[in-house]
């Protein structure tokens, strides 16, 4: 399903570039056919502004006043033949050329820059003093301008929407089938964890069995414990004031007894012996003991485990720290992904599942800290403390 979702991502992407890439060079091309026919309409009321002046038939004159009135968006200013404007404009806001003297000048500048070839009259065939027109850009040549970046904008934000409707859809399946796979695991551990409670009670009366029936309440409890946190999984647990040190402590000796003797761990509580954080104690464990099992994976039963454990201002921060093999930084974020593994056995929903309880139910975050391949991976755990 992330696959298809990714691919179709691509596609989407692609097909949106492709479109936006294709309306500039269209819009492009519209706004030069738009400049052509607007220096043309220029021309044509320049030359009308010349034929008022010269004409002495009624008809020519009319028509040239038509063509005049009939330029209600190209603004326009005439200077004399050294750049000065004469007074004679079109089209510009005749408040703000009473108000600022400089305001035509201004224009004129923002003008040249647009069409830096004025378009000049020569009264008469000797006339070495021409007048000159230039002229600024109209509303609709902006607007064709300004659509592909609207356009941009907007296909960006389509985009943009489908991916994270997309991925919130992803996130929210994969959630409700992790819940799911949780409560149904619960669920079938739950009616032999009972068989097997029935049948300890049956030991503990031959005396013959009390040592057998010792150990095997270790492992029931083992069992209720994993129970109990697969139950918790897609529902809210509930948290209390708990120290998170007598908690990593307690993690370690468990682990520590059923690993090699070739493995040292060390624990530095820092300043967070005292501690107290709202924790569900029986989730937080889980995600310590997966980290833990993850380092002695990642070391080959040999090497070296470093929890230390850090409070600044008001947040704490746990680190486990292995000497094992390392994670390429490509892969950082990957470890976490249900179903990533560079294991040969195992399903690679531990840190998934660590993360989201750190994540979700205890507001924090999981994360690598570091890693180097050879020298070993750092996970640092985030809470509010």
């Amino acid at each position: 399903m992330f696959n298809k979702g990714f691919n179709f991502t691509n596609v989407l992407f692609i097909l949106a570039i492709a479109i936006v890439s294709g309306t500039i060079v269209y819009s492009q091309y519209i706004a030069q056919q738009i400049a052509g026919k607007e220096r043309l309409a220029v021309e044509a009321w320049v030359e009308a502004e010349r034929t008022i002046l010269n004409a002495t038939d009624t008809v020519s004159i009319n028509l040239a006043a038509k063509i005049i009135t009939e330029n209600t968006t190209i603004p326009i200013i005439e200077t004399d033949d050294k750049d000065q404007p004469t007074g004679n404009y079109v089209n510009l806001d005749s408040t703000a050329v009473a108000k600022d003297s400089l305001y035509l000048q201004k224009q004129l500048m923002a003008f040249k820059s647009y069409n830096k070839k004025p378009i000049e009259v020569k009264l008469k065939a000797d006339d070495s003093n021409p007048i000159r027109y230039y002229y600024g850009q109209s509303k609709l040549y902006r607007e064709a301008q300004w659509y592909p970046i609207v356009q941009l904008m907007l296909v960006f934000m389509f985009v943009w929407i489908v991916i994270y409707s997309l991925r919130t859809r992803h996130q929210s399946g994969q959630n409700q089938l992790w819940a799911s796979m949780a409560k149904e695991t619960a669920h079938q551990l739950g009616t032999p964890v009972s068989s097997l409670e029935g049948w300890l009670e049956i030991l503990k009366e031959k005396d013959e069995s009390k040592e057998i029936a010792h150990e095997i309440a270790k492992d029931i409890n083992r069992l209720q414990l994993i129970t109990d946190r697969f139950g918790k999984i897609g529902s809210t647990p509930k948290t209390e004031l708990s120290s998170p040190f007598d908690r990593v402590n307690a993690v370690v000796d468990y682990i520590k007894k059923r690993s090699s003797e070739q493995v040292d761990f060390q624990l530095d509580p820092g300043n967070t012996s005292h501690l107290q954080c709202l924790l569900s104690p029986t989730l937080f464990d889980w995600v310590v003991e997966n980290l833990l099992k993850n380092a002695l994976d990642a070391m080959d039963g040999k090497g070296s485990i470093h929890i230390t454990m850090t409070q600044q201002g008001n947040q704490l921060n746990i680190l486990v720290k292995d000497s094992g093999k390392g994670i390429p930084n490509n892969q950082w974020k990957k470890v976490f992904q249900p179903g990533f593994t560079t294991k040969k056995r195992g399903w690679g929903i531990g840190l998934s599942l660590s993360k989201r309880i750190i994540e979700q139910y205890h507001k924090g975050q999981l994360f690598v800290q570091s890693s180097e391949i050879g020298k070993g991976t750092i996970f640092c755990i985030q809470l509010p403390s």
